[in-house]
Parts: structure tokens; sequence; C-alpha cells
């Protein structure tokens, strides 16, 4: 969540067989893309939305990450990790969040605080618009 110029989603594309980037702002989105394209990442798929309700067509997910800061961890995402896999995102106020790491495990979400981090918000509507 939170394709901004698509940096972390080149990178992602090449340790994960399919990626899929969610932007809030269409402009952001539509410059990522172009530039993913040019690279010949063919397995990434940039779409605009609200990141914060996650990408239903394409879950389960083995991993999800989020680069911009939400008040909890936004339960459609938690819906959307397969068996196994793991969530990590910035929770907190504005400003200052702790990077938090959810993982389903045997049907149960456990999450782990990690360490102090500060985040763009999330916008959409499990973030702060």
């Amino acid at each position: 969540m939170g394709t901004g110029s698509g940096y972390q989603a080149a990178i992602l594309a090449h340790m994960a067989g399919e990626v899929h980037t969610i932007e809030f702002v269409p402009e952001l989105a539509e410059r990522a893309a172009k530039v993913i394209g040019e690279l010949g990442l063919d397995n990434v798929h940039c779409h605009v939305g609200d990141g914060s309700l996650g990408w239903q067509d394409a879950a389960p997910y083995n991993g999800i990450l989020v680069a911009a800061a939400a008040p909890e961890a936004p339960p459609p995402l938690l819906a959307q990790l397969a068996e196994g896999g793991r969530l990590i995102l910035p929770v907190g106020g504005r400003g200052y969040q702790q990077l938090e790491v959810w993982q389903r495990q045997d049907g149960e979400l456990a999450r782990k605080a990690s360490f102090g981090v500060a985040f763009v918000p999330l916008r959409g509507e499990h973030g702060w618009d």
C-alpha cells in the first residue's frame, strides 16, 4: 500500500512472484506504472484505490507491506492474509508509530510490535481520512 514512486514495488518484484501495489493518488499510480513498465517488471500490478481496503481480487496474500501509518491494523488487510502470511505496517498517531508485524498462523492472528518509525498517514476508510 502506498505505491509512491514505485521504488519499493520494483524491489519487491525481484523477491516475489507477483506484486500488487495500491496508490491513493491517481497521478502517482500512473507515474509509477509507467516507470515499472519501462523497467519490464511484468509481475507488478499497479492499482488506484483505497489501500486500507487491500485488493481483494488477488487475495489471499503471503505478504502485505504498508508504506503509510494507520491508526490500527486495517481489518480488511488482516482478512486478506494467507495462512502463514505477514502484514507489516506502521501503527500509531500522526508523526510517530510502532512498526507492527502481524502473522496468520493456524487460522489465528498474532501481532508483534517492533521499533519506532515515522511514516506519512495512511489515507482511506481505515486510515486518517
